[in-house]
């Protein structure tokens, strides 16, 4: 059954609230965008890093319910996270690609990496999200 950004506004309301837009949804990779606002950014007009570590959870938990297997959509926890800013992003958005870099039974290593609106890469995270099974 497919996702939708809809989905996941409903399960996850941080993603909506944050102003997180999704554009491909699928197990292998979801793609996430966040348009620039001032209230997201800090010095300079550069996003915060808290928005983009934002960006970036959201991204990775989508990821990560999207390879839980068969059955119901499982509820992704962050069990860790490391975050690498390489350079600012100061354009109109960030635009976050997730992938797994490995599936397991009961958790999924994710790597996300976000670019600004000139494809430079900006911020390089890797979580290991552990899927819970809704009872």
């Amino acid at each position: 059954m497919p996702i939708t950004a809809a989905d996941i506004y409903a399960l996850a309301p941080y993603a909506k609230t944050l102003g997180v837009e999704f554009g491909r949804l699928k197990a292998g990779s979801v793609e996430a965008r966040l348009p620039h606002a001032v209230a997201l950014s800090t010095g300079g007009g550069a996003m915060h890093g808290g928005a983009l570590m934002g960006l970036a959870d959201v991204a990775a938990a989508v990821c990560a319910a999207l390879n839980g297997g068969e059955g119901a959509v499982p509820v992704p926890a962050t069990m860790e996270s490391s975050t690498h800013f390489l350079r600012p992003v100061l354009g109109a958005a960030a635009f976050a690609m997730s992938r797994p870099l490995h599936v397991g039974r009961s958790t999924v290593t994710i790597e996300v990496d976000i670019h600004d609106d000139q494809k430079r890469l900006c911020t390089r995270v890797t979580q290991l999200v552990a899927l819970k099974r809704p009872r």
